[in-house]
């Protein structure tokens, strides 16, 4: 894959809780019968992809109006989403739909290249093929092995993630193309429905099982089919925290366990970051080494709305730590209100380009959506010396003062 690999959030609450989510570009497999809630399962990935921004390509040979009244059930206006162009759906015709041919693998061979086709045009985050079961009944599995793996290699160099649907197999055959199928996935869920008595909610197993990487295994957990909630999980992760944690046997007398050793208690605080009147006195040093030479210094403001901690994007620890991780040993930083003041004493204006680039790597969220949503609630403005500026209060009232800031503000849009 092209792209840095990493997790996103698939909508799906056990892959989610479990996992973390999705690998960007990877392949997944959805396996259950009829009726066990695989549209509904697919329709909560495409909404969570919409919500993130994401463009999703949705093949489904079913009609419009059914899959639009199947994202109504889980209070999905799939509507507004294809009109904001985040969710594209293509119709596809099914196999028995179309006469008899001479030769019907290589048929189905160009179904399956449309699929890359169609990527290819409209180049989208994620597709979902709802189903592909009607597309794999190849005479050759081989074959259709073979051609599978080209097409998910193709889609995946993309860094597409793919969602593809397919019905529980029931033959002998069946079997073998699902298998064949599955080898090249990234991870299968598979979905077990139980008969349920009348006027009861519906539910079921869901086995989540990876192929490739998810470490954390394989997992089962009851699901349920909940009017305008869609498919829910009883499942709760185990605190890793806990697992094969023993206390040793002291077996040395010259040395004492650490947790043993009690020490006065002390506020800790990074070497850099100093305290307001700590602050004020490094800076009135360099106003008098600016009155007497004329070295200039430039102070950098880094603000956080509030907003961004409401929303549970950002926290001011988080950025203030992204802060610290961007700046250098001899830089000194401080915090007032919510805003990090950080110090530097050289003026070259690309210090201060690299000091925004080192904070935007540094912010704790890499998936670009988040990353952008975080970063209209971060500004930065700049303040370099002046000559009437004469003490530490002059230079932090101008800095912090909101009449000031459009003069010379450099965003992180």
């Amino acid at each position: 894959m092209k792209q840095k690999i990493q997790l996103i959030t698939s909508g799906i609450s056990l892959v989610d809780k479990a996992w973390g989510g999705f690998y960007r570009g990877g392949t997944y497999i959805l396996l259950g019968p009829r009726k066990s809630g695989r549209t509904l399962i697919s329709l909560q990935y495409s909404m969570e992809s919409a919500r993130q921004k994401e463009v999703c390509l949705y093949f489904t040979n079913m009609r419009p109006k059914d899959l639009m009244i199947h994202a109504a059930s889980i209070d999905f206006d799939l509507q507004y989403y294809m009109n904001q162009n985040l969710v594209i759906v293509v119709r596809v015709a099914s196999p028995t739909d179309i006469p008899e041919v001479g030769d019907p693998d290589e048929f189905l061979i160009e179904y399956l290249n449309d699929i890359v086709t169609v990527v290819e045009q409209y180049q989208p985050s994620k597709i979902v093929f709802d189903e592909l079961t009607p597309f794999i009944g190849f005479n050759d599995v081989n074959l259709l092995e073979k051609v599978f793996a080209q097409t998910v290699e193709t889609i995946e160099e993309s860094g597409i993630t793919s969602l593809f649907l397919l019905g529980e197999p029931v033959t002998r055959a069946a079997n073998d193309i699902a298998e064949a199928l599955i080898t090249h996935s990234t991870g299968v869920i598979y979905l077990n429905k139980e008969s349920t008595e009348e006027n009861t909610i519906e539910s079921g197993m869901m086995t989540i099982t990876p192929n490739i990487g998810h470490t954390e295994g394989k997992f089962k957990a009851r699901y349920y089919i909940e009017p305008y909630k869609g498919i829910t999980v009883d499942f709760q992760p185990k605190d890793s925290s806990k697992k094969y944690i023993t206390i040793p046997e002291n077996t040395s007398s010259k040395y004492k366990s650490l947790a043993d050793i009690v020490i006065p208690k002390e506020n800790y605080s990074p070497s850099n970051f100093y305290s307001l009147e700590d602050f004020k006195l490094i800076l009135n040093n360099q106003i008098a080494l600016f009155k007497s030479t004329g070295q200039t210094f430039t102070l950098v403001s880094v603000k956080l709305d509030k907003l961004a901690e409401e929303q549970g994007l950002l926290t001011f620890s988080q950025l203030r730590n992204a802060v610290r991780l961007s700046t250098d040993r001899k830089d000194k930083l401080c915090t007032i209100e919510n805003k990090i003041i950080v110090l530097l004493t050289k003026e070259e204006q690309n210090n201060i380009t690299s000091l925004i680039s080192k904070i935007r790597n540094n912010l704790p969220d890499n998936n670009p959506t988040r990353l952008r949503k975080i970063l209209n609630f971060i500004s930065i403005y700049a303040l370099k010396v002046h000559e009437d500026i004469n003490k530490a209060e002059d230079i932090i009232n101008e800095l912090l003062s909101d009449e000031h800031e459009s003069k010379n503000q450099l965003g992180f849009h």
